[in-house]
């Protein structure tokens, strides 16, 4: 399904793209920035989601594998919980479609607000490795696929949830946990492209160019990530997790 769009609004598209694919892969809550967008397009809502979910997954693909090519990640180190990332989401985007998911409409908002604080209030997390609060075995088999299915299940904050639980419980360096982050949620992000292409909702030509916009975007962002590390990083996710909030309540209420 494609729908017929003037050149402008298909740069706007682009240029979004960009900017979201930047944000994503620095902080996350990138499709804070698209899915309005798209909306706005008067594109229908499983549509947009559809279309951000496969150009967010370019963005994050980029994301990851500039991180492995600056050897922040290791990726044999991270390929089994990529695969549990993956599961978790798979599983999630099937319960879905059996499930009233308006028992997390108060859950989600507290969780959020609750990441934003502890970016806030502990100024020092990640600042340097310590010692991991739970094993590698825990944490890729429990964690991170319950991560990935809340992804799959609905998706707001999942790049926050990631990047904060290889901190608190992995303890790992915020630069560190941050590129875990973005190849985690590619992981997830995939079980989710699947089930969207296979159903005929993503929209290709739309989805298509905002793909080149989010591989450009992504790339600049991680590679700020690298560069300016914590100081970058803190702010924006302590800003997008409160904008993902009241966002999500403006929607809901």
């Amino acid at each position: 399904m494609d729908l017929n769009f003037t050149w402008e609004l298909l740069l706007l598209f682009f240029f979004v793209a960009i900017l979201a694919g930047f944000i994503d892969a620095i902080a996350g809550g990138g499709g804070l920035i698209c899915i309005p967008v798209l909306l706005l397009a008067q594109i229908p809502p499983l549509n947009a989601l559809a279309t951000n979910k496969i150009q967010g997954m370019a963005g994050s693909l980029t994301a990851s594998l500039t991180m492995i090519k600056k050897r922040v990640v290791n990726p044999r180190q991270i390929v089994f919980a990529a695969i549990m990332s993956f599961v978790g989401a798979a599983i999630g985007t099937i319960i879905v479609h059996f499930i009233n998911v308006s028992v997390l409409d108060i859950f989600i908002p507290i969780v959020l607000i609750l990441i934003g604080l502890y970016f806030l209030l502990v100024p020092n997390m990640g600042d340097i490795e310590k010692k991991p609060r739970i094993s590698e075995k825990s944490f890729n088999t429990i964690v991170v696929p319950s991560i990935g299915f809340y992804d799959g299940v609905l998706g707001p904050g999942t790049g926050s949830f990631f990047s904060l639980a290889n901190i608190a419980l992995r303890g790992q360096q915020i630069i560190t946990a941050t590129g875990h982050a973005k190849v985690l949620n590619f992981a997830s992000n995939i079980a989710s492209v699947i089930v969207f292409a296979l159903s005929g909702k993503v929209l290709w030509v739309v989805g298509g160019l905002m793909i080149i916009g989010q591989i450009i975007g992504a790339y600049l962002g991680s590679l700020m990530v690298i560069n300016k590390g914590g100081k970058l990083i803190r702010p924006l996710v302590v800003i997008m997790c409160f904008l993902m909030v009241a966002r999500y309540l403006y929607d809901k209420f």
